[in-house]
């Protein structure tokens, strides 16, 4: 976070090869026709002509809708960081749920919110995280628990990162991080990462590649409450 992102010293250089290793284990499979929920922030407005008896309009009317559907996709040339993606380059998040979904956006009481359901287009090779449980706190009494029990905490750890709720006022840097396993992950040929949520049941799902979806159904306007 605080040294050096882009090129890694020896140790770091190690721990990532580590990571990726011991990832064959908690490789998973997304198949093709998934189903996965996406969610944004906002609405559009339509305006609604109210008419008389006559059929002219007496009035006008500006309704809530959600965005449309090119709306529910990132934008490929641009993106603000994440924990997944750095700036600049954007990836799908997705969550299993609806709910999840809706809740990973913050939504404050009387916001809207847009969601959709998208379907996968191909399988999809993942790396799991969410398979880690929540770490406990260590008691070791001077004894080294092995390999296994560090590779176990580690990955726990992993997913607690991942799953950390961005808001708007992180510190870009606490991104870099995830952002590097991420990418790792990216080169060692998985399209995505699944992660706990702390907001919600489901897990997350975050997709590299933007044309490996497509849009199931309208998005729907959904209300903060």
């Amino acid at each position: 976070m605080r040294r050096s992102r882009h090129v890694l010293d020896a140790k770091n250089r190690r721990f990532l090869d580590a990571v990726v290793e011991t990832g064959a284990k908690r490789k998973g499979v997304i198949e093709k026709g998934a189903v996965l929920w996406r969610a944004q922030l906002g609405h559009v407005w339509r305006t609604e002509r109210i008419l008389d008896d006559n059929e002219q309009e007496v009035d006008s009317v500006d309704v809530e809708e959600p965005f449309p559907p090119e709306r529910m996709m990132p934008l490929p040339d641009r993106a603000t960081e994440g924990r997944v993606n750095p700036k600049g380059i954007p990836c799908l998040y997705f969550s299993t749920d609806r709910d999840t979904a809706m809740t990973e956006t913050r939504p404050w009481i009387g916001s809207f919110v847009s969601v959709a359901e998208f379907v996968m287009l191909r399988d999809l090779n993942v790396v799991d995280c969410s398979t880690a449980s929540v770490r406990r706190a260590l008691d070791l009494d001077g004894r080294d628990p092995g390999p296994d029990k560090w590779e176990e905490w580690v990955w726990q750890d992993i997913n607690r990162a991942f799953s950390r709720p961005v808001t708007r006022t992180d510190d870009v840097a606490e991104y870099a991080p995830t952002q590097v396993l991420a990418e790792a992950f990216r080169s060692a040929g998985y399209d995505g990462i699944v992660y706990g949520s702390k907001l919600g049941i489901g897990k997350t799902v975050a997709v590299f590649d933007l044309a490996v979806a497509e849009l199931a159904i309208h998005p729907r306007i959904i209300k903060g409450t």
